[in-house]
């Protein structure tokens, strides 16, 4: 008698944040998938059925041989940890993302995980056109070198790169989305990128005068549940390689106005990058101008590969994920993970 198929042993780094905890349900969900591993720095008071937790810290020099141990026996592993600030010392930031991920990369490797599933980003690619049907896979990934962000996700791509002809046996798949948002996450993106002290419900339609129509503010955007579903899919299928992911429309400055019930103005470009640039350097605001500066260069991207080799739709359009962001910092949403946890104000 043939014995059945075992399912799927998947573990999921930086689980218990925007993404992870998406991925990590998506995939516990999946009947595929036997066991979901979520790894983070601090465990959280997050339930998920069919999800187990586990502590590593990717910054610690001990951390390969505690992730071998997590590792072990997997059948997958999704990396997608990521440290946003602290963004005036980009030491630290390299430290834990680039040199942390290296240390996921061996891990898996001496593990003999056989997928690797990592979490890339639009940012990681060179400037590029702003209109449709944008670019696809093979466009440079050498992202805009004056921000740390895409200078991290850009030299992971590099590591990639010589990492794979290296390792054939293991099946690299690099995820690259546009700007993920849901409502549980929105407190945590306002933390980010707006500072502790920005009231949410300043989000609220109808509250702000205008919305600076400013040149290159053209970006895309994607549901983070529909991001996870992409990566639930790379997991379960036989596929390789880079996949871009980004809802239908393209947002711009016209869009952000009608959600926001708010006057669309032209705005000189070095008068907010001037304002933004006073900001961050008091440290009034954690958002780097130097990651404003990438925004208006992104390109714009085509996803059509993930649509035709994984068979991925996204069921949230551009604005359902902007309403979702919206009404979730306006009213102090998150979730029982040390990243999500969820205040209007700081």
């Amino acid at each position: 008698m043939m014995n059945a198929p075992r399912g799927l042993r998947v573990v999921v780094t930086g689980a218990t944040g925007n993404v992870g905890t998406s991925v990590v349900r998506a995939l516990a969900e999946d009947s595929s998938v036997a066991s979901v591993l979520g790894l983070a720095r601090r465990l959280p008071g997050l339930t998920v059925p069919g999800v187990e937790w586990g502590a590593v810290d990717l910054e610690r020099g001990d951390s390969p041989r505690r992730l071998q141990e997590h590792l072990s026996g997997a059948d997958a592993v999704v990396h997608l940890a990521w440290r946003f600030q602290p963004t005036h010392d980009p030491v630290v930031t390299w430290r834990s993302n680039v040199e942390g991920s290296m240390r996921v990369f061996g891990a898996v490797r001496d593990a003999g995980v056989p997928v690797l599933v990592h979490a890339s980003s639009v940012g990681a690619y060179s400037p590029g056109p702003k209109r449709e049907p944008g670019v696809g896979e093979q466009w440079p990934t050498h992202g805009w070198p004056d921000a740390a962000y895409c200078r991290e996700k850009a030299y992971l791509e590099r590591v990639l790169d010589a990492f794979e002809p290296r390792n054939p046996q293991i099946r690299v798949v690099r995820m690259r989305p546009g700007f993920l948002f849901k409502r549980t996450a929105a407190s945590e993106q306002r933390r980010i990128f707006a500072g502790r002290y920005l009231p949410g419900t300043l989000l609220r339609p109808g509250l702000l005068p205008f919305v600076p129509d400013l040149k290159g503010l053209r970006f895309q955007v994607l549901h983070t549940d529909d991001a996870a579903e992409a990566y639930r899919l790379a997991v379960v299928n036989d596929v390789r390689g880079a996949f871009n992911l980004a809802a239908d429309t393209v947002t711009d400055a016209r869009q952000l106005g009608e959600l926001l019930d708010a006057r669309v103005v032209r705005v000189p470009t070095a008068l907010v990058r001037g304002a933004l640039t006073a900001a961050w350097r008091t440290h009034a605001v954690p958002a780097s101008p130097h990651l404003f500066d990438a925004v208006l260069r992104l390109p714009v991207m085509n996803s059509d590969r993930a649509r035709e080799e994984l068979g991925w739709r996204p069921a949230y359009s551009a604005s359902d994920a902007l309403r979702a962001f919206l009404h979730g910092v306006s009213h102090g949403e998150g979730e029982e993970t040390a990243p999500l946890a969820g205040r209007k104000w700081g």
